[in-house]
C-alpha cells in the first residue's frame, strides 16, 4: 500500500501514513475550513490499510509495532470527530492483536490538550502513552 502524505498548512496538520516505516503521524494544527476534505481521504486510506493488515499484508510484532504519533498543538471539535474515527479504525487492529503504540503529545502547560487525549483514549478503547512536549 502506498504511503499517504498530506502537507501541512497553518490550519491543517502534516499527515504521514507510512506502512513501510511502521509510522503514522499527525502533527501541527487542525482547524481547516473543510474538515471533511482533509480527513476523508485519511479515513478511506485507513479503512483499506486495516483490511490489508487483517488479511496479512503487513506484519507487526511487539518488537516492531505500528507506531502512531499525534502531536496537535490545536484542533477544533470537527477535527476531534475525525480523530475519533481514526482511532476507532485502529482499534480494529488492536482487537485482532496487532501491536500498536499510540503517543499523544501535549504541552504540559495545556491541561485541556492532555485531557482531550485521555478522552479519546477512553472513547476509542485504546491505550495512549502521553508525551510532554513544549509547543
Amino acid at each position: 500500500m502506498k504511503r499517504l502524505y498530506i502537507e501541512p498548512t497553518p490550519i491543517s496538520p502534516e499527515i504521514n501514513l507510512s506502512p513501510e516505516d511502521r509510522l503514522f503521524t499527525i502533527i501541527g494544527n487542525s482547524s481547516p475550513e473543510d474538515v471533511r476534505a482533509l480527513y476523508y481521504p485519511v479515513v478511506e486510506w485507513l479503512e483499506l490499510f486495516v483490511g490489508d493488515t487483517l488479511e496479512g499484508d503487513y506484519k507487526f510484532t511487539p518488537g516492531n509495532p505500528l507506531r502512531i504519533v499525534v502531536d496537535l498543538h490545536y484542533f477544533n471539535s470537527s477535527s476531534a470527530k475525525f480523530l475519533y474515527d481514526i482511532f476507532i479504525l485502529l482499534r480494529k487492529l488492536k482487537e485482532q492483536n496487532v501491536p500498536l503504540e499510540i503517543e499523544w503529545h501535549y504541552d504540559p502547560e495545556d491541561y485541556d490538550q492532555k485531557e482531550a487525549g485521555e478522552d479519546l483514549s477512553i472513547l476509542a478503547g485504546l491505550e495512549f502513552r502521553y508525551v510532554e512536549t513544549k509547543n
